[in-house]
């Protein structure tokens, strides 16, 4: 059984990075797809960013070349490392496994953690 827990959110400013941690307590196998999500206040959840266990990475438009996704070899933890952050960017953030592999809809995605706040102050 697959159990995820974000940490690393904050209160930042403009223009700051801030590196989130996705840590995982099951087993992950090379089928699944590891996805970043964020809600902001009034708004549908939104894929940020997305990785395959063979490495291949995916963002969305919005902060492309700003984030990273990256993991451990061992898939006890990911990360998702933020630079220049904007006031946009600010929302609960969430990771997230999808079993049957690569999507960019919650609706697929199976097994989510608690979320962790990020507020970007402008």
């Amino acid at each position: 059984q697959v159990q995820l827990g974000e940490s690393g959110g904050g209160l930042v400013q403009a223009g700051s990075s801030l590196r989130l941690t996705c840590a995982n307590s099951g087993r992950i196998y090379s089928s699944h797809f590891l996805g970043w999500f964020r809600q902001a206040p009034g708004k549908e959840r939104e894929f940020v960013a997305g990785l395959r266990m063979s490495g291949n990475r995916y963002y969305a438009d919005s902060v492309k070349g700003r984030f990273t996704i990256s993991g451990d070899s061992d898939r006890s933890a990911f990360y998702l490392q933020m630079n220049s952050l904007k006031y946009e960017d600010t929302a609960v953030y969430y990771c997230a496994i999808a079993r049957r592999g690569y999507s960019r809809s919650s609706k697929d995605f199976d097994v989510w953690g608690q979320g962790t706040q990020v507020t970007v102050s402008s």
